[in-house]
C-alpha cells in the first residue's frame, strides 16, 4: 500500500488527541446517587489518534497534525503514538500549560455515552502544517479547520467526513466544501439529513453527484457506496461479531477505505475490507488501540477458513466473500499489536519501537 517513491506521507490527518478512559460491560447506565461497576476498562489515546493508529497499523506512512499538552496524559499519548505505533508527530508540538483533553466513555446496551473535558488547542492545524508538506491522501472534517486545502491543491486525495450537527440545522451549504474532494463518507443519519432524503440509497445517489467516491455507512447493517471512476455500485453487510466497545469503529472503516483506495482495489474489496476492520475493532477496548493490524486480519481469516473446512454455512459465505485476503495479507510473520490496558502505562512499560 505504501508507494516506494513519492510524497513523505501516504496519509495526513489532523485534529485533537484525547486521553480516553473507556468502561465497558456496564450492567446499567450510571444514575445519580449510585455506583456502577464495569466489567472491563481500557486506556488509550483517542480522538484523531484513532484514525492515525488505524492507518499506521495497516502499513501506511501516517503523519499526525495535533497539539499535545505538556502534562502526563499528553506525553503518554505522544510516546504511544510515536514509539509504539510509528505515527509521525513532527508537526505536532507541545503546548506548555495546555492540558490534554480527557474523555471517559461508558459502553452499555450496544452503544456508549461519553463525558469530555478540554479546551481548543492554542494553534489550529492550519497553523501547524509544515510548508511544502505532501501526502498521497488526507482525511478531513468538512466542518472543521480547512488545513487540508493546500494538500488538495498539490494533488492529495481528500477523504471527507462530517461531524454530527447538534443544532439540527444540517446546513446543506457545507456540502459545497466537497468541491475537489475525492470521497465523502458520512453515516446514514448524516447523509439523509444533509441531502433531505428519506433513505440512505437516495442520499447516496445525490452525494454521488458531488464526489467521485461516495460512501454511506449503515452501522450494524454494513455500508453502501458508488465509485464514479469505475462505475461500480456496492452494498456489503457488516461482519457479525460480539461487540464490547464501538469506539473508533468508524475511524477504522475510514482508514481501511483509504488504504484500499491507495492500493487500487475494486470497490467491493475496499468496502468489505473496511467492514471487516470496523468489526474487528469493536471486539476490543478503546479507540486507537482497538484498531486491528494485519496480524488480527490474518488470525480472523485463518479462523474463517478452519470453520469453512468443517462445512459451517456462515464461514463458507465469508470464505467466498473475503477470498481476496489470501492475496493482500502481507507475507511473513505478522506481529501482534498493543491493546488498551486498564491503567495508563508508565513510559518504562512501553515496548521497544518496532
Amino acid at each position: 500500500m505504501t508507494a516506494p517513491e513519492g510524497p513523505d506521507f501516504d496519509v495526513l490527518v489532523a485534529g485533537m488527541v484525547f486521553a480516553d478512559v473507556v468502561f465497558t460491560d456496564l450492567p446499567t447506565p450510571p444514575r445519580p446517587g449510585t455506583e456502577v461497576w464495569a466489567g472491563g476498562m481500557g486506556s488509550s489515546p483517542g480522538g484523531i489518534a484513532n484514525l492515525a493508529v488505524a492507518l499506521s497499523r495497516l502499513g501506511l506512512r501516517t503523519g499526525l497534525i495535533a497539539g499535545f499538552g505538556d502534562d502526563g496524559y499528553g506525553q503518554w499519548c505522544r510516546q504511544v503514538l510515536t514509539e509504539q505505533e510509528g505515527v509521525d508527530t513532527s508537526m505536532s508540538p507541545d503546548f506548555p500549560g495546555w492540558h490534554t483533553p480527557v474523555t471517559v466513555s461508558m459502553a452499555y446496551d450496544g452503544d456508549r455515552a461519553m463525558v469530555t473535558h478540554g479546551h481548543e488547542a492554542p494553534v489550529p492545524a492550519s497553523g501547524l502544517l509544515a510548508a511544502g508538506a505532501h501526502a498521497r491522501a488526507v482525511i478531513a472534517e468538512l466542518d472543521g479547520d480547512p488545513w487540508w486545502q493546500p494538500l488538495r491543491a498539490s494533488g492529495a486525495l481528500v477523504f471527507a467526513d462530517v461531524g454530527w450537527d447538534g443544532t439540527g440545522a444540517w446546513d446543506r451549504c457545507i456540502l459545497d466544501r466537497l468541491a475537489g474532494c475525492h470521497c465523502f463518507m458520512p453515516n446514514h443519519r448524516e447523509a439523509m439529513a444533509y441531502t433531505r432524503t428519506g433513505t440512505p440509497e437516495e442520499a447516496l445517489e445525490l452525494l454521488a453527484e458531488l464526489v467521485p467516491l461516495a460512501v454511506v455507512t449503515l452501522g450494524s447493517q454494513g455500508a453502501i457506496a458508488t465509485d464514479a471512476l469505475s462505475g461500480e455500485w456496492c452494498r456489503v453487510p457488516a461482519v457479525g461479531v460480539a461487540a464490547i466497545d464501538p469506539t473508533g469503529a468508524g475511524d477504522c472503516f475510514g482508514a481501511a477505505l483509504v488504504a484500499g483506495t491507495l492500493a487500487g482495489w475494486p470497490l467491493p474489496v475496499r468496502l468489505r475490507f473496511a467492514a471487516l476492520t470496523a468489526g474487528l475493532a469493536v471486539q476490543q477496548f478503546g479507540g486507537a488501540l482497538a484498531a486491528p493490524g494485519w496480524g488480527d486480519v490474518s488470525d480472523w481469516w485463518n479462523a474463517v477458513r478452519r470453520s469453512a473446512s468443517t462445512g459451517e454455512p456462515e464461514a463458507l459465505r465469508l470464505r467466498e466473500d473475503y477470498g481476496f485476503l489470501s492475496e493482500v495479507i502481507p507475507a511473513g510473520e505478522l506481529s501482534a499489536v498493543r491493546r488498551a490496558e486498564a491503567t495508563i502505562a508508565t513510559f518504562a512499560h512501553l515496548p521497544e519501537p518496532r
